[in-house]
């Protein structure tokens, strides 16, 4: 079972390699990465410094290019293609159609790995991406169900991954243009939810707002944790009253559920957060590798243990957790 880490700048990817991760993924600094935010991601000669240490402990790292092409300058995501053949990432992960047939014509022995941002979560979908690209692997939508994710196992021979802990995501992936709204960009153009120069925390007296292109997400109390403002969790004002309307925000966690999951038939366990900091990578794929490791040392008798939730509730987005969709009664 691989233990998938993101890296969001070369000492996270370190971090990553020396906490347990079997592999890791990241991004270039330009528009083809989800993950375009200020600060992070790698250049040319950084991926090649971050390929060349996975590589020497025998780590596997994967590059992301899941952002759709524009028209007025769609130059930059085919030359990232041939960045990433050229550097010899491990596998390339890509969501739009023109990419995938340019990488699979250009380079047939560069693994692909469909991206979330594909939104494919159906046998049919999965299995017209591997007849027509040769996709090794799918990452699935966090949206679906443990025998959901059984059943496509059971369908497709394609490789699945899932998101195992991180930042969770209740739309349509790759479908979602919230932030457009607001911002006028969205994650499939701009490459994040909400670019930060369009973030705004102000103090108003003793309360905390947050606001996203000028529009009031949320506002806090003193001393309430503030999470960072996307409009899919914010707090809105419906029926007369103040509430997160579509989901609180929390991080995905499947520990409680790890052996399920793993049992489903599922090849990766991916932990979410190119964002977050070389501490929290470090952390969550400690925790993660001692929770696999351990599944796999006793099956029958895993159990999570209460020192790894703890820890990893200390990471998470508003401190909490959620099995998400992975448990069937979740709303």
């Amino acid at each position: 079972m691989e233990v998938l880490a993101p890296a969001g700048n070369l000492p996270s990817l370190k971090a990553a390699v020396d906490h347990g991760a079997d592999a890791v993924y990241f991004g270039f600094r330009n528009a083809t990465n989800a993950r375009n935010f200020e600060g992070l991601n790698f250049s040319e000669s950084e991926a090649a410094a971050g390929i060349d240490y996975a590589h020497s402990k025998g780590v596997r790292a994967n590059v992301v290019l899941n952002t759709y092409p524009q028209g007025e300058d769609p130059a930059i995501w085919f030359q990232t293609v041939d960045m990433a053949a050229r550097l010899k990432a491990d596998a390339i992960i890509l969501a739009n159609i023109a990419l995938l047939d340019y990488c699979h014509q250009r380079y047939p022995k560069l693994p692909i790995h469909l991206s979330v941002q594909a939104s494919a979560s159906n046998a049919e979908a999965i299995n017209f991406y591997q007849r027509h690209f040769h996709c090794a692997r799918v990452i699935l939508p966090r949206v679906l169900t443990v025998q959901e994710i059984r059943h496509l196992r059971a369908q497709t021979t394609v490789e699945l991954e899932v998101f195992a802990f991180g930042g969770l995501c209740v739309m349509a992936e790759g479908r979602c243009f919230l932030s457009s709204y607001t911002t006028g960009v969205s994650p499939n153009i701009e490459g994040v939810c909400s670019p930060a120069r369009e973030v705004r925390f102000e103090n108003q007296g003793e309360r905390l707002q947050t606001r996203l292109g000028g529009v009031l997400i949320a506002e806090y109390a003193s001393g309430e944790e503030a999470a960072y403002p996307t409009i899919c969790k914010g707090r809105f004002q419906a029926n007369e009253q103040v509430y997160h309307v579509m989901e609180e925000p929390g991080s995905l966690n499947i520990l409680e559920m790890l052996d399920e999951v793993i049992e489903a038939g599922v090849a990766s366990l991916k932990i979410e957060g190119r964002q977050r900091t070389k501490s929290y990578v470090a952390t969550v794929t400690q925790v993660l590798r001692q929770a696999v490791d351990a599944y796999y040392a006793d099956p029958k008798s895993f159990r999570p243990k209460t020192k790894w939730i703890r820890t990893l509730n200390a990471t998470s987005e508003g401190t909490t957790h959620t099995l998400g969709t992975y448990q069937e009664n979740w709303q």
